[in-house]
């Protein structure tokens, strides 16, 4: 593999704290770097100036002569494009090296791989659709280096394993950060790991990083322990009097307060914030929570759900997945009773009492402060599992810090935002928790609380999620549809129900992503031409061929004169005789792939 960015010694100071220091890592061709580290660490910062958009306190970002960088960020703006084509043809990032502009035809064949209209307007794009256009316009861009941040948020199952398909093919390098644990699993082949401003890395993918991690902080801790052991003993030198203050042991005392110092950053490093998410249990329900009977809603002659029954019991986790479009949120509304069905019976248990985090984080309002939105009541107190909690501590739980409690709602990312719509949910008393999209913008250290407190709760919660590996950290039941309007429901979790159904999960061609208030895109144009990369190939192969056919008749010229074996590279230029055959065998072979594959796509015109 070769190099195609080498990031030396990059630091970056924010405010009074430093960000990370002295960062450094390589990255190669081939390579599909995960990205990861805690919420606030720097890794969209750092991502940022590897796409030129960020410049550090100190050090560089070096790369290869010719590199071209494209860059799908968490947040993309379609301000001033007429079409989704302008938009996937403009430059993804502001520096891409040599890139010229993208063609057309490859901007078309990258939307309309992830389902999109290349003529519709940028206006009215739900969340999911902003992130496949935005995931198009990097990917239409063929470039070198492919950095992606949260590229999986408000995908659905089905775009997100196309992803993993697209991603596992690039050629080149790419760098992701995500909170999809299944998603890095699949798809990365090196870890990098942004941890007490410092960066590691290991040449193996996400799977591996768990292992790796425990290792890393045991041997910190036996390297603190050797620390504090130390320590104790200078102390004692220190206390014995007036030779501490005699001037041949100022280095001595000098070097106490270094590992002082030293102590104290470790400890303030290794007490990173993480969430300890709780929730407030209500009076108990009844045991049946709700109980639906051959329900069936539809939109016009598309049916949704058809005659679906299905009871949820209390301390029941219903994980609730499909395509977007199928229908999921739909499900909920007709569960709790707050959209009627076409057909069927709903009964919902007596004594229930219910928190709603939607979607659209509705429960949120932006002309509030933090502080305001936990306290609707006024003061300084929030009541908690029935005791009241001063808000600052409450909030601290969800990773907020006293100074962010005077910031509007408004101001908040993603991330934040979603924490803080958690945080007033699950203030309330409840014994039926209902979460629509709550891993979207959270970072690992919040999943994992996250898991950790539905898997203890004790009473019933419905979730509608894409994250895999969330459903089957905290899932006792997956419900899904499998098209046409039939839903199944499968025990266990998300592993479980793509085992027992597998490709039966409802495509993204059957979804269409129709709703009554956005429109359909059209569908994909049929393929009569070569994708742009295959042409691209198949130009780097009208290149090659001649230029290897003169290279192996120059070696052959070489080999075949009278004093070439006594030659010293006589061996040299044998081996390199054999390979140049055997590339111009393998250029050949591929090049006829592509021009049948040309032929069969003109016959169809």
């Amino acid at each position: 593999m070769s190099a195609l960015a080498h990031v030396k010694h990059l630091a970056l100071t924010l405010g009074q704290a430093p960000l990370f220091d002295g960062a450094e890592f390589v990255l190669q061709k081939g390579e599909r770097a995960a990205f990861v580290g805690a919420n606030g660490a720097g890794k969209s910062t750092l991502m940022r100036m590897m796409a030129g958009l960020n410049d550090p306190d100190s050090g560089e970002i070096v790369y290869q002569s010719g590199t071209t960088i494209a860059f799908a960020p968490q947040e993309t703006s379609f301000e001033g494009f007429v079409t989704l084509r302008d938009y996937a043809q403009s430059p993804s990032v502001a520096r891409v090296g040599s890139a010229a502009e993208v063609p057309a035809y490859a901007a078309d064949a990258a939307l309309e791989q992830f389902g999109l209209d290349p003529e519709r307007t940028p206006l009215g794009l739900s969340g999911g659709e902003a992130r496949r256009a935005s995931l198009a316009r990097a990917l239409a861009a063929d470039a070198d280096i492919l950095l992606l941040d949260e590229p999986t948020n408000h995908l659905d199952i089905t775009a997100i394993e196309e992803l993993e398909r697209i991603i596992s093919g690039q050629r080149g390098a790419c760098l992701i950060i995500s909170h999809d644990r299944r998603f890095l699993e699949r798809v990365s082949t090196a870890t990098l790991w942004l941890r007490q401003r410092k960066l590691l890395k290991l040449n193996r993918g996400y799977s591996s990083f768990e292992d790796w991690a425990d290792q890393v902080e045991e041997e910190d801790a036996r390297n603190l322990a050797r620390l504090e052991t130390q320590l104790k003993a200078e102390e004692h030198w220190l206390r014995r009097g007036v030779t501490a203050r005699r001037s041949r042991n100022e280095g001595r005392r000098r070097k106490l307060m270094a590992m002082r110092a030293e102590r104290r950053d470790i400890k303030e490093l290794s007490a990173a914030p993480t969430a300890g998410i709780t929730a407030e249990r209500g009076a108990e329900s009844a045991r049946l929570v709700i109980d639906a009977k051959g329900i069936s809603k539809g939109y016009g002659d598309r049916p949704l759900i058809s005659n679906l029954s299905l009871r949820i019991r209390r301390g029941d986790r219903v994980g609730v997945v499909g395509a977007n479009g199928s229908g999921k949120t739909t499900l909920l509304e007709l569960l709790l009773q707050r959209r009627e069905p076409d057909s069927g019976a709903i009964r919902m248990g007596e004594n229930l009492s219910l928190a709603y985090v939607d979607q659209r984080r509705d429960i949120l309002d932006p002309n509030l402060t933090l502080k305001d939105a936990l306290t609707p009541g006024g003061g300084d107190q929030v009541m908690v599992r029935g005791v009241a909690r001063h808000v600052a501590s409450y909030a601290k739980e969800f990773l907020f810090t006293a100074q962010q409690l005077r910031q509007p709602v408004s101001a908040l990312s993603g991330g934040e935002r979603n924490r803080l719509a958690l945080a007033i949910a699950l203030a309330k008393p409840a014994n039926l928790l209902v979460l629509d999209e709550p891993t979207n913008d959270l970072d690992m250290d919040t999943l994992d609380a996250l898991e950790d407190m539905l898997a203890s709760y004790d009473g019933t919660v419905l979730i509608v999620s894409h994250d895999r590996a969330f459903l089957d950290g905290v899932a006792t039941q997956i419900v899904g549809p499998l098209g046409g309007g039939k839903w199944v429901e499968t025990p266990g979790g998300w592993a479980d129900f793509e085992r027992e159904h597998g490709q039966a999960i409802a495509p993204r061609a059957a979804q269409k992503r129709s709703s009554a208030d956005t429109p359909r895109p059209a569908a994909p144009k049929k393929q009569t031409k070569l994708s742009y990369k295959d042409e691209r190939r198949a130009g780097e192969l009208d290149a090659l061929m001649p230029k290897l056919s003169v290279e192996i008749d120059a070696l052959e010229a070489k080999l075949a004169s009278a004093d070439a074996f006594n030659a010293s590279d006589f061996g040299k230029t044998a081996s390199r005789l054999e390979a140049a055959r055997a590339e111009r065998d393998a250029a050949e072979a591929e090049w006829l792939e592509i021009e049948l594959r040309r032929e069969a796509l003109s016959a169809q015109e």
